[in-house]
């Protein structure tokens, strides 16, 4: 089965928790395909906060100027990812960081200019991706993309999740994050989801901010050919064990509902 695993920055923000991750990665790394992507957004703003640079956010996503734009690059590209590599190889794993600008993995285009250099992905070539994991590395992606001009762009990474699991084929994308999964109204966990309910969801209110965006990465993976995507919680015991075992741990999302035979 081939993987695609999303990080969102507020688990790698910790060590143990980007350890523990790391080691769970490494473990299945090296039976099943497995492609990792990563944010880096609580460590971007601390360190622009460092800086005196405010952070502004337009629907969820951050408004890039030249001076944070170079800051995406240092610290999501740079640090996170390098640590995030290091985790990796520590626990096992031939761990190679890159990002969408390699070999031009990911091809994107502004957005909104009220958004500076955020990037919308209008194209992914996986040959890098199937190269490294035929010669049994595992790519360690961060989201930042370039167009074809070499502009730079902050790439929203769930958003570079789909078009990297969409582009090698994965039948199972993980998004890892900081909640057990998606909720509803009252705050109970939701363990299946089809596109429906998830549109549903959304219409009505009961997924807002950040899991309204995970949805419609979700809607967008699942209508371009993702078997499944997963959502659950980075920090849950052996979480990636139990999500590749099939467990119910956190929400399933599919096309469809699957009738029982």
């Amino acid at each position: 089965m081939k993987l695609l695993v999303k990080l969102g920055g507020t688990l790698l923000d910790a060590d143990a928790t980007r350890e523990s991750l790391a080691r769970q990665i490494a473990a299945i790394a090296r039976s099943e395909p497995l492609v990792v992507v990563h944010g880096g957004g609580r460590q971007l703003t601390r360190y622009l906060a460092e800086r005196g640079v405010e952070s502004r956010f337009v629907d969820g996503l951050r408004v890039t100027t030249p001076e944070v734009l170079d800051a995406v690059i240092k610290v999501v590209a740079g640090s996170v990812n390098r640590q995030l590599v290091a985790a990796l190889n520590r626990a096992g794993a031939r761990a190679v960081g890159i990002s969408g600008i390699d070999a031009g993995l990911v091809v994107a285009e502004p957005m909104d200019p009220a958004l500076g250099s955020v990037g919308r992905v209008v194209h992914a070539d996986p040959a890098l991706l199937d190269a490294l994991l035929a010669a049994g590395f595992l790519p360690v992606v961060a989201c930042v993309a370039a167009d074809r001009q070499g502009r730079f762009y902050n790439v929203n990474a769930d958003q570079l999740a789909v078009a990297c699991a969409v582009a090698f084929g994965a039948d199972q994308l993980t998004f890892l994050t900081d909640v057990e999964g998606v909720l509803d109204a009252q705050e109970r966990l939701l363990p299946h989801l089809t596109l429906a309910d998830s549109e549903a969801l959304i219409a009505a209110g009961a997924a807002t901010g950040g899991m309204q965006a995970k949805l419609r990465a979700a809607q967008a993976a699942l209508r371009q050919g993702v078997s499944q995507v997963r959502i659950a919680a980075g920090a849950a015991d052996r979480i990636l064990e139990r999500l590749v075992a099939g467990d119910d741990v956190g929400t399933r999302l599919l096309a469809e509902e699957v009738c029982a035979p």
